[in-house]
């Protein structure tokens, strides 16, 4: 269960998130150099999204840069960042905030680029953009705490292209496709997945976490 750039959309099993969680934070002394490995690692949080909009996203991906491997559809709730402490005490620090946080909706926007910054192509979130950005600012604390590299802005990243001048062709195309989508653009967040970097633009799911819940750690 991993995901390339973006994310595998399974989500693991409660009964198993002992097994995903226990073994990576504990240093028996048969991993050389394992403490500091761990602390090279970099998380994020994210929720997938499955339904027909999502479908959307990932077959446009595949239109505008058929080159890249299956991105599964994601809002990202906390970018990718090192922890401030152990693995289990970000899941812990998950648990306790999230199970604060009701399930809500979210409503996407219009297609906008980060161009000059990045050349990505992105749908924005209209509706409940603010209560994203609680979330995420209540998230980004203590344990899970990082000085991120641009202001957080609730979106879905549609693609992220190789240079600007493509980027901007795909902005072109994708706001065609985006007028022509007749589907719902509505939204239900009640579960995030907590991921950790497997290897560059390759991650793993380690945990759900659900909103309203909770969520079963060693």
């Amino acid at each position: 269960m991993r995901y390339q750039a973006a994310l595998r959309p399974d989500f693991v099993n409660s009964h198993n998130v002992r097994e995903l969680t226990a073994h990576p934070i504990i240093n028996d002394g048969t991993r050389y150099n394992f403490s500091l490995y761990m602390q090279s690692l970099r998380y994020a949080l994210v929720a997938y999204v499955k339904s027909p909009v999502g479908e959307f996203v990932e077959n446009l991906r595949r239109e505008l840069h058929p080159d890249l491997p299956h991105l599964a559809a994601h809002i990202t709730l906390l970018p990718p960042r090192l922890l401030q402490g152990t693995e289990a005490e970000a899941l812990q620090a998950l648990a306790r905030i999230c199970s604060q946080a009701e399930p809500f909706e979210v409503t996407l926007g219009d297609m906008q680029t980060f161009i000059p910054t990045t050349p990505t192509v992105y749908i924005r979130v209209a509706y409940g953009a603010a209560r994203l950005q609680e979330l995420h600012d209540q998230l980004n604390q203590q344990t899970l705490a990082f000085a991120e590299e641009w202001p957080y802005i609730p979106h879905l990243t549609v693609v992220k292209m190789p240079s600007q001048p493509a980027a901007e062709g795909a902005l072109r195309t994708g706001r065609e496709r985006w007028r022509e989508y007749s589907g719902s653009r509505r939204i239900l967040l009640d579960r995030l997945t907590f991921v950790r970097e497997d290897a560059p633009n390759c991650w793993i799911d380690l945990a759900p976490v659900a909103l309203g819940g909770s969520l079963v750690t060693p």
